[in-house]
């Protein structure tokens, strides 16, 4: 059962949502966006995320298999060497231990597919889809009756 209906404070989330709306509008391509935000959700176990961006990614054109084969990416054959350096890169950003920081070698290797602004998008994708899981998973919100393009 929900806790809050996060449809009624819409107004306080306004920044996730401006945010969410430019970064879908730079420079990464949306193919890859949406993998990412697939891969946090998953990490973090976030239901209603995994139900919408599942759906949006195959609504546009992602197949099946790449999404089923998403949590065990590092074995799949599936994926490009930008889409893995993304997916590194937004795990090392999810899984951050206290005390810990982000490798440099992770950051050497990501920062010579992505531009620097692609890495800013990157790590803002990252951290606006983290923020997304924690006040879905907060909130209770169940997943499941999402439809593609419902907020877009």
């Amino acid at each position: 059962m929900s806790r809050f209906n996060i449809a009624d404070h819409f107004k306080s989330l306004q920044p996730l949502f401006t945010l969410s709306k430019n970064l879908k509008s730079g420079g990464l391509e949306p193919p890859l966006i949406e993998l990412v935000l697939t891969r946090v959700s998953q990490i973090n176990g976030c239901c209603y995320c995994l139900d919408m961006h599942s759906k949006d990614a195959r609504a546009a054109g992602e197949t099946e298999q790449r999404l089923y084969l998403l949590a065990g990416w590092r074995e799949a054959a599936l994926y490009s060497e930008r889409e893995r350096a993304a997916f590194a890169w937004a795990e090392a950003l999810t899984r951050l231990v206290p005390g810990d920081s982000v490798p440099d070698a992770l950051y050497q290797q990501t920062s010579q597919l992505f531009s620097e602004k692609e890495m800013v998008d990157l790590t803002l994708l990252v951290t606006l889809i983290n923020s997304w899981n924690r006040i879905n998973l907060a909130a209770h919100t169940i997943g499941g009756d999402y439809q593609p393009g419902m907020f877009g």
